[in-house]
């Protein structure tokens, strides 16, 4: 009895070991629990990291698909060839859901959608116009159609890879076409749409994909709960400086700071405040491939404007200044495609706040060197002096608690008569009786 009950036990145990291993091989994906990731905003290097460790985190907790909330109006490329690399070669099937209502995934957002293993779409959403721009300060037509060549051949290898129409992919490119929701799902170009994400999670469910291992799964979200990865404080951070009108701002705050502090040694605030604004503005410029030119100048600006402050221009300095800020300004994000320049608007405001700053101080850098000194020997020219010993015309009198030799230009005055001090020679005042008009 006791060895029928033994060989029953390795039986079952047997056949619990069979099971697990077809699970673990078998056609559907895991239903426990679906990732989440939003993505609002340009695609940057932080936002690439934030993908690849999301989807690890789902493939790692064996998640039934990554789902990515896309709302974006572009990026740098060299970014979106990371994370389109990293979403084809994901292990768990990636749902690219543009949302919410309102949103749009374009450029950048075009290729990251088509290459996801199934895509969504919220109601009143687009997605397209991913034609390749200028990069640095102006393309040639050879370079343009090399660029465009390149762009339209990779997005169509992905869109073959999915199954979708290379020829309407090649239209987003090509011609920079756009479609509307309805217009992308009648065309093939995204699966279905969605007005939340419960629908999106429904409408995945049961829809077969085919992972980079070749291994088909069907995906299966019956009974899985939504858990949310979101960007850690760090990243979100990162995400925030990493958009070229801040970074803008950053680098016009820090220059304002240091100018302040090298015009004024020894505030040490702005200073302080100057560099920390530095360090995250080279951030923010490297990460955005920033034109080296604009950068260069930007700090040519830079250096007409402290220069104005010490040497009396009478505003050329200042006047080129503003010129070469302009410039340098407007070329700064010039490698860059539409979503990724910096607002013209703030170009303009935060050429008129730097052109009214460097103004101020060098009134106010004037205006000091005009101003009487009022400290030392030279301080003294001008103050009241008490008789202590008549003046006819040499004597004593006393200044601030000192007595000090005086000699009257003309006349005399006795002890308690106020008089004017003149000049001061060595240890010497010069005086004038108070009452003749000193």
């Amino acid at each position: 009895m006791l060895r029928k009950a033994v060989r029953l036990f390795y039986i079952a145990l047997f056949l619990l070991g069979a099971a697990l291993a077809l699970v673990g091989d078998g056609a559907a994906a895991n239903g426990g629990e679906v990732t989440v990731l939003q993505v609002k905003g340009n695609i940057v290097p932080v936002v690439a990291d934030y993908i690849s460790r999301g989807i690890q985190e789902a493939e790692d907790r064996g998640s039934a698909a990554c789902i990515i909330e896309l709302d974006t109006p572009g990026g740098l490329l060299d970014t979106t060839e990371k994370i389109v690399q990293r979403i084809m070669n994901a292990k768990v099937p990636v749902v690219i859901y543009i949302a919410p209502h309102g949103a749009w995934a374009a450029s950048a957002g075009a290729f990251i959608t088509v290459s996801s293993h199934v895509s969504a779409m919220s109601p009143a959403t687009s997605i397209g116009a991913a034609h390749p721009v200028s990069v640095g300060e102006e393309m040639s037509e050879d370079q343009i159609k090399k660029a465009t060549e390149y762009s339209a051949a990779w997005i169509q290898s992905i869109a073959e890879k999915r199954g979708r129409d290379p020829a309407l992919v090649n239209a987003v490119v090509r011609e920079s076409k756009s479609f509307t929701a309805l217009q992308a799902v009648e065309s093939k170009l995204v699966d279905f749409i969605a007005d939340d994400l419960d629908a999106v999670v429904k409408g995945i469910n049961g829809r077969q994909v085919t992972l980079s291992s070749g291994k088909q799964v069907t995906i299966d979200t019956s009974s899985a709960v939504v858990r949310y990865s979101e960007m850690t404080g760090v990243e979100k951070f990162l995400h925030m400086i990493s958009h070229p009108n801040v970074a803008y701002i950053l680098l016009s705050i820090a220059s304002i700071g240091l100018i302040t502090e090298v015009s004024n040694p020894g505030l040490i605030f702005p200073g302080v405040i100057g560099g920390i604004c530095l360090f995250f503005a080279f951030y923010s410029l490297g990460v955005l491939n920033a034109y080296w030119a604009g950068i260069l100048l930007i700090l040519l600006a830079l250096g007409l404007f402290v220069t104005e402050i010490f040497v009396p221009a009478y505003g050329i300095l200042t006047a080129g200044g503003v010129i070469s800020l302009l410039i340098g300004s407007f070329i700064l994000f010039s490698e860059s495609d539409a979503s990724m320049q910096v607002d013209p608007a703030l170009i303009i405001v935060i050429t008129v706040i730097f052109a009214a700053f460097i103004t101020f101080l060098v009134w106010a850098t004037v205006r000091g060197q005009r101003r009487k000194v009022e400290t030392g020997r030279e301080g003294m020219v001008g103050q009241l002096a008490v008789v202590k010993t008549p003046l006819n015309p040499r004597g004593k009198v006393m200044v601030d608690g000192e007595l000090w030799t005086a000699e009257l230009d003309s006349g005399a005055a006795q002890a308690g008569e106020e008089v004017v001090i003149n000049k001061i020679d060595n240890l010497k005042l010069y005086v004038t009786k108070k009452n003749s008009g000193g």
